[in-house]
């Protein structure tokens, strides 16, 4: 049984019928179902007065319109409050922001990373943020990000705090939006999408990764689109299929291979967002490789389906390097245009390398241009330098303890005069976490055993952005990290929520037992991450109620 073939449909929906009607291409997704239904007396009552409320609410087009937008618009600005309120606190470096600011802006100054000299964090921070040099920084990630940034900056100066992280919030605030319709996509049900929506916009590690300027929510927001992107081919890439077969039909053709399907512009775009998020950090090129393989699989079900008589060989041979020809070099193409600062100055590090000496390439690559030459010595450089990372920090983790959350990374310490502490900790609601781990888990077992499409979408994202980690157990590494694939861990939680609260045409009673048991869980999902939010913040606290948020030894 294949991908696309399941025994049950996953997915279940907290919607009535009517509301998939209005989701944009809700025809082409399968429906949802958990299990078959459970043998029931005939008068037997189904569902609950919830969904009977609801589909009263929802009884004209008008209303399903608004909830079908206004819901995933609510927990969007939920996200943008808890991400932009008191952004600008605290006014000064904090942690890697070290770097990430400052490259951001000399990138904007200088159109490469330079070097500052002693003590200019605090001089940033008091106003003075022109005291870089013109000499270049070494720097081992990608530009992009970088200018991201920066761009707040630019826009509207580096005097306040706000505009160094205002950027990476508004990142975080649009993946917010970006899940919902992902979720929507994959499960067919508003409601599920604004539950992954929520889940999204209050757990502590998104918020955090959003008010401290960083790169990693960079690569979660492109990834997350890149995701999203593959999800809206899969169906357009069926359609084209279908039509191309029919056509050879028509002619009185027989398509052994079935055809090479051009007309694909959800790849191009996944390739540009995929190369977006390696332009942010090289860990993005995961994401690229193993959804480049998930649409191989995919088009190969598709055409064994279809009917295609040699669908492998149709796959592999004639559709898998056309695939290759819409996505990867577009992905190159954007993670150069990334380099255009250093490509188009002098001053970058390592950018004359290949005129130094006997640097410069001889034989069958002598024609290559010298700046691409010293281009590639830097990323050479930039790669040895990570493989070799060893060097101690006190909240360093192992990325076998991340879907636990077992490290959190505290970014920010300071105690006032009157006693009071304030910190920001990395450490995401535990409740939605250890949670989504269990999920994640379920889910690989829910793939083997009933073949769903949708969970296997979901982990090819969670293993791109976890399992490339565990090749590099003794480098330094830190639990924000994680950030990049918290999505496909919610997007799991999701998907057992689904299957949780189940039908509307289920029995009674374990229809209401669903709701309940999940309504009872997002309750104190709420109350915790209200709990937890001073943490995430920098809001000045006791030191005795900081050290009630420490539910593991290890987080403290």
């Amino acid at each position: 049984m294949s991908v696309d073939e399941p025994e049950h449909r996953a997915a279940t929906r907290l919607d009535d019928a009517s509301d998939a009607t209005d989701v944009p291409g809700a025809t082409d997704l399968p429906d949802a179902t958990d299990a078959p239904d459970a043998p029931v007396a005939p008068d037997e009552p189904r569902g609950s007065r919830l969904d009977d409320w609801w589909s009263r609410q929802l009884a004209t087009p008008r209303r399903r319109a608004i909830w079908t937008w206004g819901g995933p618009i609510l927990v969007t600005l939920v996200a943008a409050v808890l991400r932009f309120w008191g952004l600008g606190h605290p006014h000064q470096i904090v942690f890697d922001e070290t770097y990430y600011v400052k490259d951001g802006w000399t990138l904007w100054h200088n159109g490469y990373e330079s070097s500052w000299p002693d003590g200019a964090d605090a001089d940033f921070a008091a106003g003075d943020p022109n005291t870089y040099l013109d000499d270049p920084a070494y720097v081992v990630h990608p530009p992009l990000g970088k200018w991201l940034i920066g761009l707040g900056m630019a826009a509207f100066g580096a005097g306040d705090a706000f505009w160094w992280r205002a950027t990476t919030a508004l990142a975080g605030t649009i993946a917010v939006l970006l899940i919902t319709l992902v979720a929507r996509r994959l499960f067919r049900s508003t409601s599920l999408a604004v539950v992954a929506g929520l889940l999204f916009a209050i757990d502590g590690n998104a918020i955090v990764m959003s008010r401290v300027a960083l790169l990693d929510n960079w690569v979660m927001l492109f990834c997350l689109l890149g995701f999203w992107f593959v999800l809206l081919d899969r169906s357009r890439a069926e359609r084209e299929l279908d039509a191309g077969l029919a056509r050879a039909w028509g002619a009185g053709r027989d398509p052994h291979f079935g055809p090479a399907l051009w007309a694909r512009p959800w790849v191009v775009a996944a390739g540009a967002a995929f190369g977006a998020a390696s332009a942010v950090k090289w860990s993005g090129l995961w994401f690229l490789a193993a959804f480049g393989v998930y649409l191989v699989v995919v088009d190969a079900l598709a055409r064994r389906r279809a009917g295609v008589p040699l669908w492998m060989s149709g796959a592999l041979l004639k559709q898998a390097p056309v695939t290759f020809v819409l996505l990867v070099p577009v992905a190159v193409v954007v993670y150069l245009a990334s380099w255009t600062g250093w490509l188009t100055t002098d001053g970058g590090y390592y950018r004359h390398w290949a005129e130094e000496g006997v640097n410069a390439w001889t034989g069958p690559l002598a024609w290559v241009p010298s700046s691409l030459q010293s281009l590639w010595h830097y990323h050479a450089s930039a790669y040895q330098y990570h493989v070799g990372v060893h060097s101690e920090h006190p909240w360093q983790s192992n990325p076998l303890t991340w879907l636990f959350m077992i490290r959190p990374t505290n970014m920010y310490y300071a105690e006032g005069a009157d006693g009071a502490v304030s910190s920001i900790i990395e450490v995401g609601n535990p409740l939605i976490w250890w949670a989504a781990a269990l999920a994640a888990f379920y889910l690989v077992y829910r793939f083997a055993r009933y073949r769903e499409w949708q969970a296997a979408a979901i982990l090819v994202g969670l293993a791109a952005g976890y399992l490339p980690w565990l090749m590099y157990l003794n480098r330094t590494v830190f639990q924000f990290y994680s950030i990049a694939f918290e999505p496909f861990m919610l997007l799991a939680l999701v998907y057992v929520i689904g299957i949780v609260v189940g039908r509307p045409t289920d029995p009674r009673w374990r229809r209401q037992g669903g709701l309940w048991t999940v309504g009872i869980y997002l309750a104190v999902v709420i109350a915790v991450s209200i709990f937890f939010l001073p943490i995430w913040t920098g809001m000045p606290i006791s030191p005795l109620f900081r050290q009630l948020h420490f539910w593991l030894p290890s987080w403290g």
